[in-house]
């Protein structure tokens, strides 16, 4: 079973705010039956609480995520967006961080999480290789792309 599916990675996505994002992730992760009904709500209700936007240098990234009980089979997505929206910072959470790419998790088991944080953390270390995603415009070459990374 693979995590990442082409069906499930975005290219230059329009949206205005983080609210916007976590729904359209959300429901094309529920579409595909990923995630139970309640899981937009609970990736909200945990973004206001603990925010989860990352300043990863000139391109920041965002994790939306929220517990494995809302999950019914492991996925994640992956969007760039057309213009940046607005997340706040995970570690200063008052401050606001203009987002370019999303990646939203949906994780069935808790200690995958942490495995899967690190290959992220590795990818959003590369700046050359987010300003390659970010200027893809097509979701199929950006899914080729992001599977050789994740």
């Amino acid at each position: 079973m693979k995590i990442l599916e082409p069906d499930l990675v975005f290219a230059h996505v329009k949206a205005t705010s983080s609210d916007e994002i976590i729904h359209y992730l959300a429901q094309k992760l529920q579409n595909k039956g990923k995630v139970k009904i309640s899981f937009e709500q609970a990736v909200k209700k945990r973004e206001l609480l603990h925010p989860t936007g990352l300043p990863s240098g000139e391109i920041a990234v965002a994790i939306p995520h929220t517990d494995v009980d809302y999950v019914n089979e492991a996925a994640i997505t992956f969007a760039t967006l057309s213009q940046p929206i607005e997340f706040h910072n995970m570690a200063i959470t008052d401050e606001i961080l203009r987002v370019q790419i999303v990646v939203m998790l949906a994780l069935k088991d808790p200690h995958s999480q942490v495995e899967m944080l690190q290959k992220l953390m590795a990818l959003f270390q590369d700046q050359k290789l987010l300003k390659q995603l970010k200027g893809i415009t097509s979701s199929q070459k950006l899914y080729q792309v992001i599977s050789e990374h994740i």
